[in-house]
């Protein structure tokens, strides 16, 4: 309580904060008592305080896991503990690993001083300034592809899509969405982007483009979105093949149109 007061004398800003045995259950108490709360989950209290909790309690969990979850009968914590692990992995992958773990209070991961990845972007400057919409959306691809290529490496994906805009007069527009779902794939990163491109190039010149993706949390490079749309998720394996091409034959094995010039 005296760090929250003395944050808030200081800054002027109001904090929670949470205390418990590991970094998962610190934000879940965090949260409990907001905004100036103090809240604390004992180690031997664990299991008894998740129990009745929703899935959604659990970090990752957005609204298209929990209807997938759903569709299996499972809504609250309650309903992992009778899930066996291996079955959550093969559904899941690497998130049935956390569903399995945060929902009986383990968290292995370790409190560290030094800061997390917060974001994975890319840009591009231009040799001469841009307002061609679709020049632009060409090199909005291309940057979509590298910003998805480091967060597969990264084995990361954002909830949060941005885009990055620069005319030569060093006027600067960043513009934002976020997604129900976090996200590794060009393509959904490039379909969220779109939109907010489309809207600045109202006759304005661009010199600087740049797109990325943050709030962001751990996925499986190589397994498909659990989306509801089938479209979406035949993009997602379209993607993953082309992904499995290049790391085989390299970078340039498989283009999209959409990023290759136009001839006049």
């Amino acid at each position: 309580a005296r760090l929250a007061r003395k944050i808030h004398e200081k800054i002027g800003i109001s904090v929670s904060i949470g205390l418990s045995h590991n970094k998962f259950l610190a934000k879940v108490a965090s949260d409990l008592d907001k905004p100036r709360g103090f809240s604390v989950i004992g180690k031997a209290e664990t299991r008894s305080f998740l129990r009745s909790r929703p899935v959604s309690t659990i970090w990752g969990v957005g609204k298209m896991t929990q209807k997938s979850l759903a569709r299996s009968g499972v809504t609250e914590i309650s309903h992992l503990l009778k899930c066996d692990q291996a079955d959550l992995v093969k559904q899941y992958g690497v998130m049935g690993v956390r569903l399995y773990q945060f929902a009986r209070g383990i968290d292995h991961r370790k409190v560290s001083p030094v800061s997390e990845t917060k974001s994975i972007s890319n840009e591009t400057t231009f040799n001469e300034d841009i307002r061609d919409l679709d020049v632009l959306e060409r090199a909005l691809w291309k940057l979509c592809e590298n910003v998805s290529r480091r967060a597969k490496k990264a084995g990361l994906a954002g909830r949060t899509i941005t885009i990055k805009l620069k005319s030569a007069s060093f006027r600067t527009r960043t513009r934002s969405t976020s997604l129900d779902e976090a996200t590794l794939l060009a393509e959904r990163i490039f379909a969220a982007a779109r939109p907010h491109l489309a809207r600045e190039c109202t006759g304005t010149s661009w010199r600087l483009l740049g797109a990325g993706i943050s709030h962001l949390e751990p996925a499986d490079p190589e397994k498909a979105p659990l989306d509801l749309d089938s479209g979406v998720v035949r993009q997602a394996k379209a993607e993953l093949a082309m992904d499995k091409l290049r790391n085989k034959f390299g970078p340039e094995a498989v283009t999209k149109g959409r990023g290759l010039e136009r001839k006049p």
